[in-house]
């Protein structure tokens, strides 16, 4: 069986890079391939990434509470670079402050993203969630 294709990274100008490897070395060890482009990654890096590898999903982190920010728009410049039901999921300090998840969920859901996972969320979750996303 061949392995499916995960592009990971940490979006915007954030530089946390700890969460980030242990994702990939969890994702790894699940049995996916694993791009990981590490930190300060733009949102045309994830595209490029996953057009140049047949990606099945990006995983998005961020930790320093601007993804929300930086997620905006990425469903659609995925769409015009042709990767139009590529599985989108984003894990981490999202949003600044203590906000309700589920409504952070809803605006995930607004942008396009497939998942939006709280902090503190178990790497089995996400794990368990692509292999239903890109199956």
């Amino acid at each position: 069986m061949e392995k499916k294709t995960i592009v990971t990274g940490v979006i915007g100008a954030d530089v946390h890079a700890v969460g980030n490897k242990i994702l990939a070395y969890a994702l790894t060890d699940a049995g996916f391939n694993v791009v990981n482009l590490g930190v300060m990654v733009s949102q045309e890096e994830f595209i490029a990434a996953a057009i140049e590898t047949n990606a099945a999903a990006i995983v998005v982190s961020s930790l320093y509470g601007h993804g929300e920010i930086d997620c905006n728009g990425l469903r659609e410049k995925c769409e015009e670079a042709g990767l139009k039901d590529i599985p989108l999921l984003a894990g981490g300090n999202l949003v600044v402050g203590k906000q309700d998840f589920a409504e952070v969920a809803k605006r995930f859901a607004a942008m396009g993203f497939t998942k939006a996972y709280p902090p503190g969320t178990t790497l089995e979750t996400t794990i368990a969630d692509l292999h239903k996303f890109t199956d």
